[in-house]
């Protein structure tokens, strides 16, 4: 089993509101859970306005899939026009993490 998790930090900034930078979130988020079939969640920086974090991870029986998916997602993430990427990261999940 292959786990790879994609760590990335948005800035979002036309969102002037919690509410106005959650659209945005939760349209990444849901978005690339229906579509790529990746676990996604907001894990950083809920209560700023303009800032987020955004976890992503994706499961399979190869690394090369696990890769493919995952840059997928990331290509997703930084097309987005709404947001702009301050940092994005890569982990290999293991047994003993």
């Amino acid at each position: 089993m292959f786990v790879l998790v994609l760590d990335v930090e948005l800035h979002i900034p036309a969102a002037r509101s919690l509410k106005a930078k959650r659209a945005v979130v939760k349209s990444l988020v849901e978005t690339s859970r229906q579509r790529f079939q990746v676990a996604a969640a907001e894990v950083g920086y809920q209560d700023l306005w303009q800032r987020s974090q955004i976890g992503f991870a994706a499961v399979a029986g190869s690394a090369k899939h696990v890769v493919e998916v995952i840059d997928e997602v990331e290509r997703f993430v930084w097309s987005n026009p709404e947001s702009e990427v301050i940092r994005c990261e890569r982990r290999w999940m293991d047994d003993e993490t």
